[in-house]
C-alpha cells in the first residue's frame, strides 16, 4: 500500500522539463526568442533561471559567428577589389609602356644627306687621275 502511495504520488506530481542547452537555442531560434522575451519580461527570473543562461550564451555566441562571417566577407571583398585595382593598374602600365616604346620598324623615314668630301688638297678625290 506505501508502494502504491508513493507510486502515485510520483505519477501525480508535475514532471520537471531539463533546461534546453545553448545548442539547442542555437538550432532553434524561435524557441531563443521565446525565452530571452520571457527573460526581459522577468529580470528576477532571468537571473537564476537555467534556460535565460544558456539562451543568453546562445545569443552571445551566434553573434560572434555572425561577426565572424562577416568579417570573412569583407576580407573576401577587400581581397576581390584589391585584385581588381591591380589587374586596372597592370593594364594602365602596359598601356603606358606600348606608348612610350619606340618600335625602329614603325619610325618615320628620314632622307639622309650626304656628308661633304673632305677639302684637302692633299688627298686624291676619286675618279681624279693625277698628272
Amino acid at each position: 500500500m506505501i508502494c502504491g502511495a508513493i507510486l502515485g504520488a510520483a505519477a501525480c506530481s508535475p514532471h520537471k522539463i531539463p533546461p534546453m542547452t545553448v545548442s539547442d537555442f542555437m538550432e532553434d531560434r524561435v524557441k531563443l526568442d521565446g525565452v530571452i522575451l520571457k527573460c526581459n519580461q522577468d529580470p528576477a527570473l532571468a537571473r537564476s533561471d537555467a534556460d535565460c543562461l544558456n539562451a543568453r550564451i546562445a545569443v552571445e555566441r551566434l553573434a560572434a559567428q555572425n561577426e565572424s562571417a562577416r568579417e570573412a566577407k569583407r576580407a573576401e571583398e577587400f581581397e576581390r577589389s584589391r585584385e581588381q585595382l591591380r589587374m586596372l593598374q597592370d593594364k594602365q602600365r602596359d598601356e603606358q609602356e606600348a606608348k612610350t616604346k619606340v618600335d625602329a620598324y614603325h619610325l618615320p623615314l628620314v632622307p639622309v644627306e650626304p656628308t661633304a668630301p673632305p677639302k684637302d688638297p692633299q688627298s686624291p678625290i676619286v675618279g681624279q687621275t693625277s698628272q
